[in-house]
């Protein structure tokens, strides 16, 4: 690739980590921002290290299930006593950055692509990776009619979220192991990449503008409800069926200055998963209720069920695999080789999981110096 060509996709995707689209992870539906909490402080409780508040921001989507059933169980407000939880919910990882790096909100659920250039533009000050919280969930669903084997996505148009997020870089990715040519930027080659966002996809399959598209949930499974079907798994592309789609984030700047209160909220996000994992069925309304308090909407049944049993809900971060997708994007010319060593710090996670008698987890070589 000669190397102008490579600075503008460069660029492209620099520009759109700065805008408040949507989004740089798994792209999610819910508003904007809010900051009202229903969970009630205990009697008596006290506060962390004196502090007021902590300011806690995730995406209304099943793939920050943790963030959305602790909040609505009231997991998280448990551990931080009288230590105020409060929210906002975002539809873009770039505006989730910005909100971290402004002080707008202090830890945050978070897809792998914005966390990466989120702490790459920031040369490594700005956030750390404190906690894994989701995998899998991202499906390649096509229209039956038009499409009946991999082999016949050539030639097709096919949706992702958005220009350098998460699904389109695995997507560009895919693409080139099948020996096909795409021009990443535009989208255009030997198949059409056509960036969309994700609310409006369903509609874009409905009316036969796109064949099909590479999404993560409940997207795919609203697309499966339109007659569509999982051609691909992406699970299935990777070593034992995990990569991670969800971490936890924290500013560098808050983690320093309030080590009590990150580990109080990671407490409730294991506590918040294990509880997950005892109560699936439990847990999966919790995690509508909360989406239709967030929103307005809730899913139907035959979306939020399939949707539901893809995600797997981990405290791993996977980090491998947040090293393995930062590679992909790199390869696809969308992003600068990025030194991620430090972008983890775990400390507090396998404390908090050897107290819970969970077992630890490792950061890949890329945690903090």
């Amino acid at each position: 690739m000669p190397a102008n060509r490579s600075t503008v996709l460069r660029r492209t995707f620099a520009a759109v980590a700065a805008l408040p689209l949507l989004t740089l992870a798994a792209c999610g539906y819910g508003s904007d921002s809010e900051n009202e909490d229903t969970a009630k402080v205990a009697a008596g409780a006290e506060k962390i290290d004196g502090l007021d508040t902590v300011k806690i921001g995730y995406f209304g989507n099943l793939t920050h299930a943790t963030a959305l059933v602790g909040r609505q169980q009231g997991l998280f407000q448990k551990e931080l006593g009288a230590t105020k939880a409060e929210y906002a919910t975002f539809n873009a990882g770039p505006s989730e950055i910005e909100a971290l790096n402004s002080g707008s909100i202090d830890i945050g659920w978070i897809g792998p692509s914005p966390a990466i250039n989120g702490y790459s533009k920031s040369d490594g000050k700005s956030l750390r990776i404190i906690g894994g919280s989701a995998s899998g969930g991202v499906k390649l669903v096509v229209n039956p009619k038009k499409i009946k084997s991999l082999k016949d996505v050539k030639g097709k148009k096919i949706a992702t979220p958005q220009l350098g997020n998460t699904q389109d870089v695995a997507f560009l990715n895919w693409i080139a192991e099948q020996g096909w040519k795409v021009d990443a930027e535009s989208g255009k080659g030997d198949v059409s990449v056509i960036r969309t966002d994700n609310k409006i996809t369903p509609d874009a399959y409905k009316s036969g503008s796109i064949d099909g598209a590479w999404v993560p949930e409940p997207t795919a499974s609203k697309l499966v409800a339109e007659g569509g079907k999982v051609l691909l798994d992406e699970s299935d592309l990777w070593p034992d069926k995990k990569f991670v789609i969800t971490n936890i984030i924290v500013s560098q700047k808050f983690l320093k200055a309030h080590p009590k209160v990150v580990e109080a909220v990671l407490t409730g996000a294991v506590k918040t998963n294990k509880w997950i994992g005892a109560n699936p069925d439990e847990a999966k309304k919790a995690a509508n209720a909360r989406l239709k308090e967030d929103s307005g909407k809730e899913l139907p049944a035959d979306v939020l069920d399939p949707a539901w049993k893809s995600i797997q809900i981990t405290n791993d971060p996977l980090a491998a695999t947040l090293d393995t997708e930062a590679a992909h994007a790199v390869k696809a010319g969308l992003l600068e080789a990025p030194d991620l060593k430090g972008i983890y710090d775990l400390t507090l996670l396998n404390k908090v999981l050897k107290a819970e008698g969970e077992s630890t987890v490792d950061d890949a070589g890329l945690g903090v110096k």
